[in-house]
């Protein structure tokens, strides 16, 4: 009787092993212009560290001279690889250029290839609360999530703006020989979706 108790005991308490700890997934190496895509990103079995990825792979573009480039941290647009904006312009109240030097003077509905000057419908800076310069990638997580910082978007509202708005799809078609963001638009898009659907979660500041 004493054994068959010990041998319950320990089956109860020490007899099964513990689980495994998954071993990290491996993803393929990308090059500069790629994207990892959500289906790829989906091989990550934990929900959060899944979020977190996606979100990786976001920054990919937001951090982009492409997309930072009209969202700085102060009155003045960037150009090419963060180069200050030739000729010397300001955001005006409204985030469009001051009287007589608005961004639609020089900037039109789509891009000139004889002049070579950008342009895409609603041309204008992002508002300075919506500033991406010098920011940390947690920092750019939480200021997303913000409506406050976002333009007043919810989460949903977001990912609409990332995959459908006409202003951003402009930089994956900046025009003459500069480099577009990483990815396409609609990958964007769905990676905003996924990180959403996943709890929109965001890295946290290093020390």
């Amino acid at each position: 009787m004493q054994r068959l108790l010990l041998a319950v005991v320990l089956a109860g308490c020490g007899g099964s092993k513990p689980p495994a700890t998954p071993a990290p997934v491996e993803l393929r190496p990308l090059a500069a212009n790629e994207l990892h895509t959500v289906a790829e990103l989906e091989a990550i079995p934990n929900r959060s560290q899944r979020s977190l990825a996606l979100f990786a792979e976001m920054t990919r573009v937001i951090t982009h001279p492409r997309c930072i480039n009209c969202h700085p941290a102060g009155d003045s647009p960037h150009q090419r690889w963060m180069e200050p904006h030739d000729p010397p312009v300001v955001r005006g109240p409204a985030s469009n250029g001051v009287a007589g030097m608005e961004c639609t003077t020089c900037h039109q509905d789509r891009n000139q290839p004889l002049t070579r000057v950008p342009g895409a419908p609603g041309w204008h800076l992002a508002p300075l609360e919506m500033a991406w310069v010098g920011k940390s990638p947690a920092q750019l997580c939480t200021q997303l999530k913000d409506p406050k910082r976002n333009g007043g978007k919810t989460l949903d509202q977001l990912v609409e703006h990332n995959a459908h708005d006409k202003l951003v799809a402009w930089g994956w078609d900046p025009g003459a020989d500069r480099e577009p963001a990483p990815g396409t638009q609609e990958q964007f898009g769905a990676l905003t979706a996924a990180w959403v659907q996943t709890g929109a979660e965001c890295p946290t500041e290093k020390p």
